[in-house]
């Protein structure tokens, strides 16, 4: 029952809440929360799903075992993708980015390379260029961008990232919403 008490403690921490706020909110006293959160107590279900809804949550969701969020991902599960007519290699950083709020890639353009003309869409692109220098065209404007410099622009317009010298460049290149 101490997991119990643990998950509601973490549960009003996330909420900012003090055990008296808790209490308040959930028509309980601070000295029921206290012993409820270091395993001594039970509650009904009547006054869990009250402690819950005071808490932002429910039964079904409180009750879920959710699997430990991946934080950290090594290279050998990225995905990588060549493309040798047009000089572009992508390399997904982030597997299964596309559940995610945004999606981030390297892109390697060789010489010459050019990456895939990006339509209009809803959201948001960011770059760092880590190597080399690139050309991003967007609309009817072009920007240079060399290494060490970023960029970063509404999508609402076509979009393509160029190489335009005789060297390699790599950009770190994050979309939102996902479109690779």
């Amino acid at each position: 029952m101490e997991d119990f008490g643990n998950k509601i403690r973490e549960l009003r921490l996330e909420n900012g809440l003090t055990q008296e706020e808790l209490a308040d909110r959930s028509e309980l006293t601070k000295g029921f929360i206290s012993q409820l959160e270091r395993g001594h107590a039970n509650p009904s279900i009547a006054t869990l799903q009250d402690i819950l809804e005071a808490l932002g949550t429910n039964l079904a969701e409180f009750f879920t075992n959710d699997e430990e969020e991946v934080v950290v991902f090594t290279e050998s599960e990225f995905f990588e993708k060549t493309d040798e007519q047009n000089g572009v290699k992508i390399k997904w950083i982030v597997p299964n980015a596309q559940k995610y709020e945004m999606e981030p890639i390297l892109i390697e353009l060789k010489p010459g390379g050019t990456a895939y003309n990006d339509e209009p869409h809803a959201g948001e692109e960011f770059g760092y260029v880590l190597e080399g220098e690139i050309l991003i065209k967007i609309g009817k404007k072009k920007y240079k961008v060399k290494k060490g410099e970023t960029f970063y622009y509404a999508a609402n317009k076509s979009h393509i990232l160029e190489n335009t010298t005789s060297k390699k460049a790599v950009v770190l290149w994050v979309s939102t919403p996902p479109m690779f």
